[in-house]
């Protein structure tokens, strides 16, 4: 059974309900234009209003990490539009904040403003980044992280893999069990044998096959491209529906923490699927 996670206070797995987190961006390069908003004031209100609507955390970005939108924002640029964004929120916004960051010295940046949770797409591949994470008792969402060689195993039992790789970082660096969630990587498998719209699909429904690692799972379904390709919307506007039923799909699957850009719409259909979940168990 999936054990329960304390993300900078936020329990998340086993016995607590489905967190979501509010994705923000102050990355002008985002895939998702509706979720940047690079001026203070702007920023604030923004976050503000997913915490009205129910964000349990708040995760900030500072460069695209989408594989197919390739970013050449330096370390230097990363760190300053972080650690500003996280100085912002950190002080008027009443839920933590989380940092999505694999660099260490943006990952510091953001802990120093008053982030509370590294959001690590790499899966603590960086020595460094899992050090800072310890030392500053954070929280962690790890990300299973595509290798250079495709994998000739099926997407669940790949991804699989790679968390328990990411989870086995943690565990040497001496980051505790209780601070760290899973996160499949939905959208970053751009070149396996599999079409990459398969594969986010087979994964999603697949997540059951994760629940043997033992950490609660964080799922970002929103606005993706995998969807897209399915139903055939270019424009991430057009995505709304689509992404409130993967996520539904994904919470069914166990999923304890849902990453996404509207938070009030997720939240709804979060709580629905939770609900059909626990009336399956108990009847």
């Amino acid at each position: 059974m999936t054990h329960r996670a304390i993300l900078a206070g936020v329990s998340v797995g086993r016995g607590a309900p489905v967190a979501v987190m509010g994705v923000l961006n102050v990355s002008p390069e985002s895939f998702h234009a509706g979720s940047v908003h690079t001026e203070g004031d702007d920023l604030l209100a923004a976050a503000l209003a997913m915490v009205d609507a129910g964000a349990a955390l708040i995760d900030v970005g500072a460069r695209s990490t989408a594989p197919y939108r390739a970013s050449s924002v330096s370390d230097r640029d990363e760190c300053e539009r972080l650690g500003r964004a996280v100085e912002v929120l950190a002080a008027k916004v009443p839920v933590p904040i989380s940092a999505d960051t694999a660099r260490p010295e943006p990952a510091r940046a953001a802990l120093d403003a008053g982030a509370r949770v590294i959001n690590d797409i790499s899966g603590l591949r960086h020595p460094e980044l899992a050090a800072l994470v310890r030392e500053r008792s954070a929280g962690a969402v790890l990300m299973a992280f595509p290798n250079d060689v495709p994998s000739s195993h099926p997407p669940a039992a790949t991804v699989k893999t790679l968390l328990q790789e990411a989870l086995a970082r943690a565990r040497g660096a001496g980051i505790p069990d209780e601070r760290v969630v899973l996160d499949p990587g939905i959208g970053f498998f751009r070149s396996e044998q599999v079409a990459w719209d398969e594969w986010d699909s087979a994964v999603l429904a697949g997540l059951r096959e994760l629940d043997s690692l033992g950490r609660p799972l964080c799922v970002g379904v929103s606005r993706k491209s995998f969807l897209g390709a399915t139903i055939g919307r270019d424009r991430t506007e057009d995505r709304l529906a689509a992404s409130l039923a993967a996520t539904a799909v994904a919470v069914w699957n166990g999923a304890s923490l849902v990453r996404t850009h509207d938070v009030a719409e997720t939240l709804d259909a979060v709580r629905i699927a939770e609900r059909i979940r626990s009336a399956g168990r108990t009847l």
